[in-house]
């Protein structure tokens, strides 16, 4: 998540509402990142997420060979929504 965080634009972080330092926005670091998500309670989570009406797929790349003008190596994240209820079954 680190890696993928450095490696945003200047556009991505103010999307993601990344802290200015100068003229310039900035991503938490690594122990930042860790720190934040060692504290989530996995339960409270898991309750989260439950509500939901939709699942989510996750899934992410790092792209070899190709470098943006900054040097920084290009991710791919995508996520796919799809309603949770369908394909299951119930017992009666």
């Amino acid at each position: 998540m680190a890696d993928w965080a450095s490696s945003l634009g200047q556009k991505g972080r103010a999307q993601f509402r990344c802290r200015r330092e100068a003229s310039r926005r900035v991503v938490p670091s690594e122990s930042i990142i860790r720190d934040v998500l060692v504290r989530v309670d996995p339960a409270e989570l898991d309750i989260a997420f439950r509500r939901w009406d939709e699942s989510l797929a996750i899934d992410g790349k790092t792209m070899c060979h190709a470098i943006d003008d900054e040097g920084h190596q290009t991710h791919i994240m995508s996520t796919v929504g799809h309603d949770s209820h369908r394909g299951h079954t119930q017992k009666k």
